[in-house]
């Protein structure tokens, strides 16, 4: 039987909960670096790619080899600016989850497909293995209601928020501080969210959404959206 949420159904415009989590549940962040190293291939897919800056600086006569092939591999690489909307994400020790909006029906499996390689690269390396990183194949699953939709954000944040024990935000990577307006991410979008929620009442905000306990209603709504125990 195929695991939960590994068959796809790919479509235009559609919003998803992505997630997948180490092989035999081991962790795929072992330090802050590997936190770094993985928010920055976000950052570097997710924001405009500037080719005419780059195209200029290769014709530069001044340029090293070195900068010159760095500069050449930057404009190879993926890039998924206006194909990929992140709304949400967290980085746990074994797993991740992103809360995305795919353009075209391809453009979610390319870009996970993507991040997935490249990271596990880095992380062969620099931890000497080799071998999976994941437990399987990503999975996926279509937000199909508004309920949903404004849930899954919550599941995804309280996760993070439940694994810090009094430390800073950082602490424990995830797009909560975009929500609750500590800081502000080019490639992060909270705003579709966020105008569920009121930003001059404390007690109708969004922190207090997400800090709030759960209910047995809300449970069941996001019951198909989880990662499996």
């Amino acid at each position: 039987m195929p695991a939960r949420n590994s068959i796809k159904q790919y479509l235009e415009n559609g919003y998803y909960h992505l997630y997948n989590r180490g092989v035999e549940k081991r962790k795929i962040f072992l330090d802050q670096q590997d936190y770094s190293v993985f928010l920055s291939y976000l950052k570097e897919y997710l924001l405009p790619k500037d080719y005419e800056g780059l195209d200029k600086r290769l014709s530069e006569p001044a340029l090293s080899p070195r900068e010159r092939d760095k500069i050449i591999k930057t404009l190879r690489m993926n890039n998924f600016y206006g194909e990929i909307t992140l709304l949400a994400y967290c980085l746990m020790p074994n797993h991740f989850h992103f809360f995305i909006k795919q353009k075209n029906a391809s453009s979610m499996d390319k870009f996970i497909n993507s991040l997935g390689t490249r990271y596990s690269m880095f992380f062969n390396k620099k931890y000497d293995r080799v071998g999976s990183l994941y437990q399987g194949v990503y999975k996926a699953v279509q937000i199909t209601g508004e309920p949903q939709f404004i849930y899954l954000s919550k599941y995804i944040h309280k996760q993070a928020l439940s694994s810090l024990q009094g430390e800073a935000l950082e602490a424990q990577p995830s797009s909560f501080g975009e929500y609750v307006g500590e800081r502000k991410t080019e490639w992060i979008y909270p705003e579709e969210i966020l105008s569920y929620f009121s930003k001059t009442n404390p007690y109708l905000s969004y922190q207090s959404f997400v800090t709030e306990n759960s209910t047995q209603d809300e449970e069941i709504i996001l019951d198909k959206l989880k990662l499996e125990a």
